[in-house]
Order: C-alpha cells, then sequence, then structure tokens
C-alpha cells in the first residue's frame, strides 16, 4: 500500500486570532502536521522535533524574525522558513530571503492559495532532495554481482549472465519467480550496472495500489482532475524519466490499465489523469511477477499484445528450496549483517541448527530466511545459534493462534493479516491463498485504517 509523508509545519504567531488561522489553512491538507508557537523561544525549544517548513512572523514578543531565522538556521539547516509579516521595507525583505527565507508573505486574510501553492512547491523540491540522497547513497554502494546477489549454487549462477547482457544494453526485461525470492535486488543490479546507474531507479507495487489510483499512480494526474487532486503531481513514468521504472507484480493491473499502459510503452510518452498534453519520457521498464505470464494471457487476464511487448529478456528466479547449497551462504551473510548493524559479537551456526534450515521449505525464501536467521541472532543466549532458536513463522503462528480464546471474526482477521504479511501486503496474491475475494481484505485494510485514525 502507498505509503503517506507528513510534512511536519510549525507556524510561529504571536497574534492569536491569526495564528489560528494560519494552523487552520496549512491543515486543510491531512498530510500536514501543523504545529503552533506564539514567541521564538517556544519553537526554539522544539527544533529536535525536525520541522520540514516553518512560517515566522517578523515582530514577535521575544525576538524578530531576522534574529529567529539565523537561530533557526543554525539549528535546523534543513528547515524551508517563510516570513509572514506586516512589515513592508524592502530592505527588509531582500535581507530576510538572502539570510535564506524561502518567501516573504504580507500579513492578509487572502494569503491561503499563495501560502498552500508555496508550501507545495516546497515538499516537492524537499522530496526531490531526499530521492538525490538516497540514490547517490544506492550509487555508491554498486549493486556487485559477487557483493549483492549472494549464491553459489548453479541454477542461481546461471542468472548472471543474463543480468549482464540486460545491464549492457536497454532491453525490456521480466523477472519472474516466487515472492521473496529477490525480483527486485535483481532488477536494482540491472539498473546499478548499466548506462542508466546515475539516474533514477523507482519502483512500484502494483498489486498494493487501489484500482481507482493506479492510473495517477503511473502517470499522474492535473489539479482537479478527481477529488482530492488539490494539485498537479507526476507519476512514476516522469518520476524515472532518464532512469529505470520497476514494475512489481505486473500480471495483478486490471486489463484497462494494461491498454494505457500499452500505449506508453508503444508512443514513449504519458499523459497525465485530467490532461490531454503528452509529455515525452525516456523510460527503461523492468517488470516482474510471481505469476506466469503466458498461462494469464491464456486465460484472458492479460493482453496478450502487451504480453509481447514486455516480453524482452526473460529471467526466472528459483526459488530458495531449489538452492540448497545457497541457504546456508546466505543464512551466515544476514546472521554476520545482523549482528554488525547491531553492534553484537558476529554468532555462529552450529551444524544441527545448519541442518534444520535445509530440512525446511522456506515458502517465503529469502526474505523469510532473513528473517528467521535475524530472530535466531536475537533468541541465542550464547555466541553458536542452535535449532531452538530457530522459530519458523508458520508452525509460531498456529501455535501462538490456536492457544488464544477468541471470536471467529477475529480468528478470520488475523489469519488474513498475517497471510497478508507472508505476501508483502499484495492482496492479490493473499486473497488466492486463501480463496476469498479481495473485497474482503480490502474492507478489513479500511476498517483498521479508520480504528487507528479513531
Amino acid at each position: 500500500m502507498k505509503t503517506t509523508t507528513i510534512t511536519r509545519i510549525f507556524v510561529v504567531e504571536d497574534d492569536d486570532w491569526y495564528r489560528e488561522f494560519l494552523h487552520y489553512v496549512l491543515s486543510l491538507n491531512p498530510d500536514h502536521a501543523v504545529t503552533a508557537f506564539s514567541n521564538g523561544k517556544e519553537v526554539l525549544k522544539n527544533l529536535h522535533l525536525h520541522p520540514d517548513i516553518i512560517t515566522i512572523d517578523y515582530h514577535l514578543p521575544d525576538t524578530n524574525g531576522s534574529t529567529l531565522l539565523g537561530l533557526i538556521k543554525e539549528q535546523c539547516p534543513d528547515a524551508d522558513t517563510l516570513i509572514i509579516s506586516e512589515q513592508h521595507s524592502i530592505d527588509t525583505v531582500v535581507e530576510l530571503l538572502k539570510s535564506g527565507a524561502v518567501d516573504y508573505f504580507v500579513k492578509s486574510k487572502d494569503i491561503r492559495d499563495k501560502l498552500l501553492n508555496t508550501v507545495e512547491l516546497i515538499k516537492e523540491r524537499q522530496g526531490l532532495k531526499q530521492k538525490i540522497s538516497r540514490l547517490e547513497k544506492e550509487v555508491e554502494k554498486r549493486y556487485n554481482f559477487q557483493d549483492r546477489l549472494i549464491g553459489s549454487s548453479n541454477n542461481f549462477q546461471s542468472l548472471f549472465p543474463l543480468i549482464e547482457k540486460a545491464a549492457a544494453t536497454n532491453i525490456t526485461v521480466t523477472i519472474s519467480g516466487e515472492t521473496g525470492t529477490g525480483k527486485e535486488e535483481i532488477a536494482k543490479a540491472i539498473h546499478y550496472n548499466s548506462s542508466k546507474e546515475k539516474s533514477r531507479f523507482v519502483a512500484i507495487n502494483m498489486a498494493a495500489i487501489p484500482i481507482d489510483l493506479a492510473e495517477s499512480e503511473l502517470f499522474g494526474h492535473e489539479k482537479g482532475a478527481f477529488t482530492g487532486a488539490l494539485q498537479s503531481r507526476i507519476g512514476k513514468f516522469e518520476e524515472a524519466d532518464g532512469g529505470t521504472l520497476f514494475l512489481d507484480e505486473i500480471a495483478e493491473m486490471e486489463l484497462s490499465l494494461q491498454a494505457k499502459l500499452l500505449r506508453v510503452l508503444q508512443e514513449k510518452e504519458v499523459v497525465r489523469v485530467g490532461s490531454n498534453k503528452p509529455i515525452k519520457i525516456n523510460t527503461r521498464i523492468i517488470a516482474a511477477t510471481h505469476k506466469n505470464l503466458l498461462d494469464e494471457v491464456k486465460k484472458n487476464r492479460f493482453r496478450e499484445d502487451l504480453y509481447y511487448r514486455l516480453y524482452g529478456l526473460q529471467i526466472n528466479l528459483p526459488p530458495l528450496r531449489e538452492r540448497d547449497k545457497d541457504i546456508i551462504l546466505l543464512a551466515k551473510y544476514f546472521i554476520t549483517q545482523f549482528c554488525k548493524d547491531n553492534q553484537l559479537q558476529v554468532k555462529k551456526i552450529s551444524a544441527k541448527a545448519q541442518n534444520k534450515l535445509l530440512a525446511y521449505q522456506f515458502p517465503g525464501n529469502v526474505r523469510e530466511l532473513k528473517s528467521i536467521t535475524e530472530l535466531a541472532v536475537v533468541m541465542s543466549n550464547t555466541d553458536m545459534i542452535e535449532p531452538d532458536d530457530i522459530l519458523f513463522s508458520q508452525s509460531n503462528f498456529e501455535t501462538e493462534l490456536l492457544s488464544q480464546n477468541l471470536t471467529m471474526e477475529q480468528y478470520e482477521k488475523k489469519i488474513i493479516m498475517h497471510v497478508l504479511s507472508q505476501c508483502n501486503g499484495n492482496v492479490v496474491q493473499a486473497a488466492e491463498k486463501l480463496n476469498i475475494g479481495k473485497s474482503t481484505i480490502y474492507r478489513l485494510l479500511n476498517k483498521e485504517r479508520s480504528n487507528s485514525e479513531d
């Protein structure tokens, strides 16, 4: 499911009415967490909360805008500041802007639209800076095949030449394999070893997006295109322009959206929802699925023309149970990394514990192995991991579940949430495993969301 980014905004204003007015205006967007202060001393005490945006009244009872702006820049340099005041001196305005204020507003009742538009522009710029920072860290890591793609089994090593060929060209790639086998890691290895390594890698899980939002997420939308579209917003294709777009679980895409995706791939342009203007893009596509796309075509659940458009280079990841010699190799790697990340002495794994891992089928594949080994480190009381420290999630869940005195509705909820977790939030896959309708899971999630908000 899409994660909402909350923007923390501080309002510094000594006039009670105007402070409440600004708080109301900025709180119109549910993604804003707004806190108001009546003087400079109060806001300085709370800078440890790392606000994203701060509005400052130039005339405050205990300081002025210039002094407060300087202190904020010293203690919270990443916060963007806006001056809102009755001050009209051009010299003062210029000085404030030179000192780092993003914009200056004359205090009035008609400030709403201009203020909200400026805040949205700041948020877009801050988001871009964060993405660039993450990208730089990813590029620094360099997705070396030997370092990032761990495995010495023949069926895993046989993938390396395909990955190298994919990285050397701009061919469309489709990665198939069970959930948890590492499809996104393969996609990143291709991207960061290709000529697009310095451009963005953008991932989107089609199974985790509500149907009515999928088109907007992919192609973007214009302001007013639908209820709640308060601002224009780019989609994932534009965000990945010049780089790579990873379309995970592409088989879950609705047929109507498949037709629009096909046109984008053919024309190399997108049209935002609510617009007629095409926007040229240069985005490489890497698709992934846990299903057999050709079977989906035969069942009329996936467009044949889109299948052949995506066909390109096929990479099929083997499940972990078919990579016997890699299980212990990966387990040792995950144990070492977890111990280092948590500043613990690196633990070893006994022969009996290794045999217990080798006897398990790992329905959750590499992702499940990582969770199991990290838990084993926590459970172990010595420098050696023993069989009793290795707890398989399925058996633990069943024991815990059956020991509780719950109603049928409560049991149903726990089972659905457990399977959804195993499916990494993939509603479609969880519904298939449980043989229930997707709407049942969506209703449960909406109910949980409503309860948490209350």
